[in-house]
């Protein structure tokens, strides 16, 4: 079947009132413009609204890409990061909104960085900036950041992505453990919650597809201990010399 009909019938089943999924009418025109089978190897995949896997990395329902882009809420020439680029598709969806050069992607998985550009290329959003980094660290080379969507789930928002995004600006990641939810933060600060998801925990390194060493406590013990040590009154700091 024509992959521009699928297209049209994955949008229009997303817009039902029966699903509720997608009612923001610039990322229903940016879905049904992406073509999403250029990330896919064949078309009924590609449209079809489930969950999928590709190069060891989650690749996600049509419905759930709808839901992060509209509490995102991009806007023409916003600069935007994806922290978990996977293989393009919500980065695509970013850059038919915002323009591909303000679009910028990183993923800690650098065969997932490969296949997120060749993928992006083939859809037509070869301008788009996809690098491998580690998430918690973000990007802060084009820094500060309008809207940034973490595409990962995390306890506490990562400081570095705090302090990349610009005043005002949106940060949008699923918070917490087992019980996740759609958080949006400005300042810092949650500002709306969207309900429940279900997300991969945000991977930090040494814990990429293939790695062999898994580090995860070591590097949220550490982030635990910068945010206390930063948290503290002056008489507690460790570095003030009294006696100086």
């Amino acid at each position: 079947m024509d992959p521009a009909v699928l297209r049209e019938d994955m949008v229009d089943g997303l817009r039902h009132e029966s699903r509720g999924t997608l009612s923001d009418d610039a990322v229903a025109a940016a879905m049904s413009t992406v073509p999403r089978h250029a990330f896919f190897d064949d078309n009924r995949t590609a449209y079809a609204d489930r969950e999928t896997e590709r190069l060891g990395t989650r690749v996600l329902a049509p419905s759930t890409a709808a839901r992060l882009l509209e509490a995102l809420a991009p806007e023409p020439d916003d600069s935007v990061l994806i922290v978990g680029a996977g293989i393009g598709y919500t980065a695509a969806l970013a850059a038919e909104i915002v323009g591909s050069s303000h679009v910028q992607a990183i993923d800690i998985t650098r065969r997932v960085v490969y296949e997120a550009r060749k993928n992006l290329a083939q859809a037509g959003y070869d301008a788009v900036f996809v690098d491998c980094r580690d998430g918690a660290e973000g990007l802060p080379e084009y820094a500060p950041y309008d809207k940034i969507l973490l595409e990962a789930a995390a306890v506490n928002p990562p400081r570095a992505l705090l302090e990349q995004s610009a005043p005002g600006g949106r940060l949008v990641m699923p918070l917490g453990a087992h019980d996740q939810h759609l958080a949006v933060l400005e300042d810092g600060d949650v500002v709306e919650r969207r309900g429940a998801v279900a997300f991969n925990p945000l991977l930090v390194e040494g814990e990429e597809v293939g790695a062999v060493e898994r580090n995860r406590t070591r590097r949220e013990d550490r982030e635990r201990a910068r945010q206390a040590a930063q948290s503290r009154a002056g008489w507690e700091q460790d570095w003030i010399d009294w006696d100086g």
